[in-house]
């Protein structure tokens, strides 16, 4: 029976899941000093954001895999301390559905203009107009993962041209052009939509500058459910200022929660979600890790092993 930490704001309802299912050497933390008193003898660790230097300290000597509850796992990728015989597994395949709704959601809201109807309603104004649509228009999904192939899905059903980027080629079959990291500029200057659901890497890094949202349409909108850290934030800011009829919609910012001084808030063309887009559900994610802990016990591959130089 291996000895689990479970760290995270909720922690009990996860140890709740685990005892169910016969685990009973559970502990729980939800802050750092916690956490520290609890290392000493854990095998597996369950979390969000765990502070990742612990990882190096000597009363983590005995951790052999890090799990984290949710897609992101930037932190501990970025912690080059943790020990390399220290396994970490992300959550995978579980948030496309949910991503791709809200995706929709607001490209709908650009193309039919809805907050004009409501503008229009809240004014008692019979304001006719010729909504557009999607039918035709062309996507972009910037990662091919399992989110962004349910992105692509959903395309496909309002006949959108469809138009994926991805590093290393996957599925690369699924769109109607496919483009690799050297054609960024070429990739955004036909888009309608452009869908960033890439993982953060040395290689994504800021890889929307300046330069490529001033190679996308006038009139082109940005959704960005992948990482704050995609965009130069300070660069759409200035081009979003300058490209009234350019959109932004962002569920995800280079730091979280978003300052209330960030210019972001007041520009008419940006429509901000606190990280909303994709959330971590406890039963779902709790079946991942059962399910990934009875490979542990059995010495098989888990689900969803982190490749650290790759970084996701």
């Amino acid at each position: 029976m291996p000895n689990i930490l479970v760290y995270y704001n909720e922690a009990e309802k996860y140890a709740a899941i685990l005892k169910e299912h016969g685990y009973t050497s559970v502990k729980t933390a939800k802050t750092l000093d916690e956490a520290l008193v609890h290392l000493p003898g854990t095998e597996i660790i369950l979390g969000w954001n765990f502070p990742s230097h612990l990882l190096a300290q000597p009363e983590a000597a005995t951790v052999q895999w890090v799990q984290s509850t949710g897609a992101g796992i930037d932190n501990l990728v970025a912690d080059r301390t943790i020990p390399e015989k220290i396994v970490l597994t992300r959550i995978v395949d579980q948030f496309g559905g949910m991503i791709s709704e809200y995706v929709f959601a607001y490209l709908l809201l650009h193309c039919k203009d809805i907050p004009r109807l409501l503008a229009a309603q809240a004014n008692r104004e019979w304001d006719k107009f010729s909504p557009g649509s999607l039918e035709g228009k062309v996507i972009g999904v910037a990662g091919l993962g399992s989110i962004g192939v349910e992105i692509v899905k959903k395309a496909r059903a309002f006949h959108m041209k469809v138009h994926g980027l991805s590093l290393s080629g996957k599925n690369a079959d699924i769109v109607d052009r496919h483009f690799t990291a050297a054609d960024w500029k070429t990739f955004v200057s036909e888009l309608d939509y452009l869908v960033l659901t890439l993982p953060l890497t040395s290689e994504t890094r800021h890889v929307i500058n300046r330069d490529i949202l001033l190679s996308m349409k006038s009139n082109a909108c940005l959704v960005n459910v992948g990482r704050g850290q995609l965009i130069v934030e300070s660069d759409l800011i200035e081009v979003l200022k300058e490209k009234q009829h350019q959109t932004a919609v962002l569920d995800v910012f280079e730091k979280e929660p978003l300052d209330k001084e960030n210019p972001l808030w007041s520009l008419s063309n940006v429509f901000i979600t606190p990280h909303l887009s994709g959330l971590s559900k406890i039963e779902e994610v709790g079946r991942f890790f059962i399910d990934n802990l009875r490979r542990f016990e059995q010495g098989a591959s888990l689900q969803g092993i982190v490749n650290r130089e790759r970084g996701y």
